[in-house]
């Protein structure tokens, strides 16, 4: 009998799309404390391709920027949770979209192209 997955698949990466997918990953940088990611064989990529991210220490999901033509035009379907100080991120570029209040204990900015994020109190 082969020894099947305990579920269909495994997560991997996460992916933002994004018109200027270089100075957003950038931005996302200096938000996380992450590093660019360089390629394998020590090349510089051409401008157009994808650009990844890591978190230096390993504890991170490595995030992979996609340069897309169409600016965000919705609400995400899908976000990033951080924890973390909502000021600092507003001074780094962010948008503030909503405050916590009785509803939500949480901030909810927008990083530089409008992709929303949900910025949560550090514990402890």
């Amino acid at each position: 009998m082969t020894d099947l997955p305990a579920a269909p698949a495994r997560f991997k990466d996460l992916c933002l799309d994004a018109v200027d997918h270089q100075s957003l990953a950038d931005w996302w940088c200096a938000a996380l404390g992450y590093v660019r990611r360089g390629a394998p064989d020590g090349t510089e990529p051409p401008s157009d391709w994808p650009v990844p991210v890591v978190d230096p220490d390993g504890a991170g999901p490595l995030i992979w920027f996609n340069q897309v033509s169409e600016p965000k035009t919705t609400k995400n379907r899908m976000h990033l949770d951080v924890t973390g100080d909502p000021e600092r991120l507003l001074a780094l570029g962010a948008t503030l979209l909503r405050r916590p209040d009785e509803d939500v204990h949480w901030h909810v900015l927008a990083d530089p192209e409008g992709n929303e994020f949900c910025v949560f109190a550090p514990t402890g």
